[in-house]
């Protein structure tokens, strides 16, 4: 592995020599390179982010903690292939937070890989998607983790999420007026999770999602981006939903979480997971929400003589609510409210509410910008636990 990625390093830095003097640099944020082929049948676009993040925890009368760390450090590689029609996205994942969550079915080695997917526009306002990507679940979730309006997403997310995974997808669009635009894609997937090298453990994974704008496009992809950094003029809105079937799932959060076992192997059970989400934005205000819900055929694992093993799947409920307002100056104040309620006579979780004050100053939109937030976690028969951060993006 080492060498690979050594021998990669090699050739990169020879294309970036070859082509230094014909590729002139694009603008801050848009990509270190801009490489095109000389008969112009691919392109390149060649890119990277970082994100430098301080957190101290505390607990109500016991000493704060304290952490730095490179929360996320990657590459990035999109263009076209061929044709426009046929595009292509890379991403690879540098910081530990990244590659963590080796085990037997990875081949206990680093996962790199965040996407490597192809996209082609084979007729019409069709496109099917082939490889490892975000499945079209929920809105936070998809909304990459540099075009955040908070330091990083929520509880609800983390809870409930169905992440990346390895499949295809079909996605579709058409409008219904002359700007009412409906959205729909549609998942088959693996239903094991990124990077997964040892086949398919359990069944597969189905997501279905229906998006509604009634009043036509957000400006540059809004929809799934924090913050009204454009100041849409008029009221725009977008809400979803979506429901994803992991069939015979092996992992206690659908292709997330912790593996189930018990006497003969993997314990399985089928998982399904409902979001109903949206955003809408005007003249520098933004709300987003998200509502999850995740059931199981038989949420506790079990031996083969019935017994139970101690795993259990993470079934319940979640809301998220968040609101901002960007000024004219590019501050933004921003607020957030999260509650979870896992089934309690299952899981033997209590309920937890979070609540979360941000601020936030954009210095190139989300390419350059500095954001911190206080948080306070409740939860029942628990001491109030209270988290600050305090984060620095930049991405070329």
């Amino acid at each position: 592995m080492k060498l690979i990625a050594k021998c990669f390093a090699v050739l990169m830095l020879f294309t970036l020599t070859v082509n230094s003097q014909e590729t002139n640099a694009p603008k801050f944020g848009k990509g270190l390179f801009n490489l095109v082929g000389q008969d112009s049948s691919w392109t390149m676009k060649i890119g990277t982010r970082m994100q430098f993040l301080t957190t101290v925890n505390a607990t109500d009368g016991e000493d704060p903690s304290s952490n730095m760390l490179i929360r996320r450090a990657r590459l990035k590689f999109d263009g076209h292939a061929f044709s426009p029609k046929l595009k292509y996205k890379i991403e690879l994942g540098l910081s530990n937070r990244d590659i963590s969550g080796g085990s037997a079915f990875t081949r206990n080695t680093p996962r790199y890989i965040l996407d490597a997917v192809v996209k082609w526009n084979f007729a019409g306002n069709f496109e099917l998607w082939a490889g490892q990507t975000k499945l079209p679940g929920n809105i936070e979730r998809v909304i990459s983790s540099g075009n955040l309006q908070q330091v990083d997403r929520s509880l609800v997310n983390s809870r409930f999420n169905i992440d990346r995974d390895v499949g295809l997808q079909l996605r579709h669009h058409f409008n219904l007026t002359d700007k009412f635009l409906i959205r729909e894609k549609l998942a088959f997937s693996q239903g094991e999770g990124r990077n997964v090298t040892q086949g398919n453990e359990g069944g597969h994974q189905y997501t279905g999602r229906i998006e509604f704008l009634p009043f036509g496009k957000f400006i540059s992809k809004g929809d799934y981006s924090g913050s009204d950094l454009k100041r849409e003029e008029k009221p725009k809105l977008m809400f979803a939903l979506n429901y994803d079937i992991n069939k015979d799932a092996v992992k206690t959060r659908s292709n997330l979480g912790s593996y189930m076992t018990n006497d003969v192997g993997l314990y399985e059970t089928t998982i399904n997971t409902f979001f109903f989400d949206g955003m809408f934005k005007y003249n520098g205000l933004s709300v987003m929400w998200e509502y999850a819900e995740r059931d199981a055929d038989d949420p506790i694992a079990k031996n083969s003589d019935g017994t139970e093993t101690g795993d259990i799947v993470q079934v319940g409920t979640g809301l998220n609510i968040q609101t901002g307002y960007l000024f004219p100056s590019n501050w933004e104040v921003s607020g957030r409210y999260t509650n979870i309620e896992l089934d309690k006579t299952i899981t033997g979780k209590a309920p937890e509410n979070q609540y979360t004050l941000g601020l936030s100053r954009y210095i190139v939109g989300h390419k350059l910008k500095v954001q911190t937030d206080l948080s306070l976690l409740q939860k029942d028969g628990s001491k109030d636990q209270w988290m600050y951060r305090l984060q620095f993006d930049i991405h070329f």
